[in-house]
């Protein structure tokens, strides 16, 4: 490297000064970088593309970087619904093992359920409303942030502190026609959470616990807040993985909602539906039946290599918005570097 310098520098001062620079950068990186966590203990990634769960972040940064580097990810989810098929891509790097930045964007097609409330809100007149016959997609940006505070889940499991971080999202929802239709106060709002995870190596069993506090409906994919305002509370998340191995985990999660949209129904302009069920006969069942209820998964984690791991599980998360009974099949990917 020194006698290819020294060769540049005879030949060229100015072209040597810059390749020197570009290998002292190179090498700068490759020391940076490092890979040298335990398998599968910078979780996986979230629907809203923090590392953790398949649902709930966890106090862990995502990846297998530690104290002294760098490394992240892209990631892609794919959640097969009856009346949903959720898509998100995005990004996570984890710097030093301290802080985690995010982006992940979320698209989410609509089915049968919102066809046919788009051919109905035509017919009345809904022009405007967002939700059209075949064609409603919901889009929406979210960017994320941890900060671990303190504790160690992989390097000190032998203490009984857990990993204890910090975070919050910004998300943008980019429907606003269909928020405002469904009674949502906002199109975009952040939220902030606190998780406290654990590892218990002697019995391979990770635990975590997250409280969140939103105003998020279906967090964020139907807005934030409702008719009444956008109160933020207080929920709670958690989580419990056991290591079959150091390649293959599987758990179980849970994810409180909130209500504010409950009860609610479509709103057609400076027309609410709500209590027109009885008038408007089945249809007003669709139209009247905003409801949200918390999420629960049963996943199964794999990790081939540091390099790639896969999470399928089976989602309970019962009504959205004008759809009851919707649970199916997650599936997520994480390619780390």
């Amino acid at each position: 490297m020194t006698g290819f310098r020294e060769g540049s520098l005879r030949r060229w001062l100015g072209g040597a000064a810059v390749s020197a620079a570009l290998l002292a950068s190179t090498s700068a990186s490759a020391e940076w970088f490092n890979s040298d966590k335990v398998f599968l203990t910078g979780g996986v990634v979230t629907t809203d593309g923090s590392g953790g769960g398949g649902i709930t972040p966890w106090a862990t940064i995502s990846g297998y970087g530690t104290r002294d580097g760098i490394n992240g990810g892209l990631h892609y989810t794919w959640v097969y619904l009856p009346d949903y098929t959720l898509n998100s891509y995005g990004v996570t790097v984890g710097f030093f093992d301290r802080l985690e930045l995010s982006y992940t964007n979320s698209v989410l097609p609509t089915g049968g359920t919102f066809d046919t409330v788009g051919l109905a809100v035509s017919a009345l007149g809904g022009a405007g409303t967002g939700i059209e016959p075949w064609n409603t997609t919901i889009k929406m940006d979210v960017f994320g942030a941890k900060l671990r505070l303190f504790g160690d889940a992989v390097y000190n499991s032998h203490s009984l502190i857990p990993q204890v971080a910090i975070g919050g999202f910004y998300k943008k929802n980019r429907n606003a026609a269909l928020l405002e239709t469904l009674q949502a106060a906002d199109d975009t709002d952040w939220e902030a959470y606190v998780s406290a995870t654990k590892i218990f190596f002697p019995v391979s069993t990770l635990i975590n616990v997250t409280a969140r506090y939103t105003s998020a409906n279906q967090i964020g994919l139907t807005g934030f807040g409702g008719p009444d305002g956008n109160d933020k509370e207080v929920r709670l998340e958690g989580s419990i993985a056991y290591l079959l191995n150091k390649q293959f985990a599987i758990g179980g999660e849970y994810q409180q909602h909130g209500d504010n949209l409950d009860n609610k129904s479509v709103k057609l302009g400076a027309l609410d539906l709500t209590g027109l069920t009885g008038l408007l006969g089945g249809l007003g069942n669709s139209l009247t039946q905003l409801e949200e209820s918390d999420w629960y998964d049963l996943f199964f984690a794999y990790a081939p290599s540091k390099n790639f791991s896969m999470t399928f599980a089976y989602a309970m998360l019962g009504n959205i918005t004008l759809t009851p009974d919707q649970s199916g099949f997650y599936l997520s990917l994480h390619a780390t570097f």
